[in-house]
């Protein structure tokens, strides 16, 4: 049985940071904690190469580039997804 303490992050803790890891936003602490999961969890390892393949192959999308009912239904989505937590 693999023991948990406390200041290990779970699959679930790892994957809601994923973006911030990738965009630089994490705190040293957070980073570091971060990536010891990684090290090993190797489906988390996976979903973040996923990730940054998602993103080499889609680009950027800015705010502008998405059309007002885009941006009301994403918003409206993140708002729902939210209100689950």
């Amino acid at each position: 049985m693999l023991l948990v303490r406390r200041r290990d992050l779970v699959c679930k803790q790892a994957v809601e940071l994923v973006t911030l890891y990738l965009e630089g936003a994490l705190t040293r602490r957070q980073r570091r904690r971060f990536e010891a999961h990684l090290r090993n969890c190797p489906n988390c390892s996976a979903y973040l190469e996923q990730i940054r393949a998602t993103i080499k192959l889609t680009g950027s999308v800015e705010p502008d580039d998405l059309s007002p009912d885009a941006q009301a239904e994403l918003t409206d989505l993140y708002r729902r997804w939210r209100a689950e937590e």
